[in-house]
């Protein structure tokens, strides 16, 4: 089941997949489609690790 709004930008994605470095995997396959789901939760993980840094400050 897919939402139609993301809760993520799409810039926070990107930023986040090319520190991963699925980035390019993305951009090969078109879209978030061919990621894995493993590699989901760690783009996630590291989005709420962001945001944890930026509402301590």
């Amino acid at each position: 089941m897919s939402r139609s709004k993301s809760l993520m930008s799409e810039n926070l994605k990107e930023e986040i997949a090319k520190e991963l470095g699925v980035y390019d995997t993305v951009k090969e396959e078109g879209g978030w489609g061919n990621v894995s789901s493993k590699t989901c939760g760690n783009i996630v993980s590291k989005a709420i690790e962001i945001a944890n840094r930026s509402v301590e400050k």
